[in-house]
This record gives structure tokens, C-alpha cells and sequence, in this order.
């Protein structure tokens, strides 16, 4: 047992995943999510256009 045996041995690499064909199902729900998140990024994007929603409630002075 040498010095170069002890320590992390590499993991075996893993084998390459083939390209599924997908069927018009999951093409149609692909195009579904994109629209769904585009649709949140703008929601987002107008949400932080206005101000805070909160008005930040009780103030503490730090005083006890």
C-alpha cells in the first residue's frame, strides 16, 4: 500500500444519455412551461417597478 492508493479514488465516468425523440405531448407542454415562465420574469419585472408593499409596521428605538 502505497502513498498514491490512500485518498478519493475517481468516480467511473458515466455513460452518455441518448437524445430521446420527443412526441408532440412533451414538445406542447416544453412550449407551456416557457410561456408560464416568461409570464412570471414579467410579473416579476413589473412587480419591482412599484414600491414596497409593506410599510415596515412597529419601529423599536433599541432602548430597553
Amino acid at each position: 500500500m502505497t502513498g498514491r492508493e490512500g485518498g478519493k479514488k475517481k468516480p467511473l465516468k458515466a455513460p452518455k444519455k441518448d437524445a430521446k425523440d420527443m412526441d408532440d405531448e412533451e414538445i406542447a407542454f416544453k412550449q407551456k412551461q416557457k410561456e408560464q415562465q416568461k409570464a412570471l420574469d414579467a410579473a416579476k419585472a413589473n412587480a419591482s417597478k412599484k414600491g414596497p408593499l409593506v410599510g415596515g409596521g412597529i419601529k423599536k428605538s433599541g432602548k430597553k
